[in-house]
């Protein structure tokens, strides 16, 4: 089925400069969606990654400081100022 949609003109410019001569609008439009979704998922993918890398840093550092907060301290020791 095909149908006909409303462009504001300065919509159906950019499609214009966008286009080449043997392409059609839908073609044009169809692979401005394709690469939204492409943009999309490698976005999403460098979150993951990202996210992954800062909690492997945070267990790194926690590691580090694991039993160092309470080890060897007397609780009775008193710090001055």
């Amino acid at each position: 089925m095909v149908t006909t949609i409303q462009l504001n003109e300065n919509v159906k410019k950019a499609l214009d400069r966008i286009k080449s001569d043997k392409e059609t609008y839908e073609e044009v439009i169809v692979n401005l969606m394709k690469f939204a979704e492409e943009q999309k998922r490698k976005q999403e993918e460098l979150l993951i990654e990202g996210y992954k890398e800062m909690a492997e840093e945070s267990l790194r550092i926690a590691k580090e400081w694991e039993g160092t907060l309470m080890d060897g301290l007397d609780k009775d020791e008193k710090w001055q100022k």
